[in-house]
């Protein structure tokens, strides 16, 4: 469902919702998960995730459709390569979001995964939602206007 496409929305109002509809299956997150880590080819997106064809075919159109992935041909001109858009970087913040639930509530206590860190191999702390006041702003402090 592309932006700004007369097709029915999930939900017209919610941005949550409209967000699901663009990138809300696994395969889409992992694909853009991936891309973050370096992942640029059609053959490394499908060897990392273990996806069908079809699949991976369907998922990359539907990201470069909806501009989160860029399509370019590579060096030799031969492959299209996938690069995140401005738009895909702005996932940022939800993938280490949901990286960061998943080490919380996924895993049993001692069970090992693996590690986000930054580019001095510092981990990186968890994600917190502040007011503009600087103030921490848990889930029921929030509410939506609408």
């Amino acid at each position: 469902m592309l932006v700004g496409e007369s097709t029915a929305w999930t939900d017209t109002h919610c941005p949550v919702a409209r967000t699901l509809d663009i990138v809300g299956d696994k395969w889409s997150l992992l694909i853009v998960r991936d891309a973050f880590d370096g992942a640029r080819r059609f053959t490394q997106f499908q060897r990392n995730l273990g996806i069908a064809k079809n699949i991976l075919t369907d998922r990359l159109r539907m990201l470069v459709e909806n501009g989160i992935l860029e399509s370019v041909p590579n060096a030799k001109g031969t492959r299209a390569e996938y690069e995140l858009t401005e738009q895909g970087c702005d996932l940022f913040t939800v993938v280490v979001g949901l990286r960061q639930w998943g080490e919380r509530h996924a895993f049993g206590a001692g069970e090992s995964h693996s590690i986000l860190t930054d580019s001095a191999g510092r981990q990186i702390p968890r994600l917190r939602v502040m007011s503009a006041a600087g103030v921490d702003v848990e889930g029921f402090d929030a509410h939506v206007v609408r």
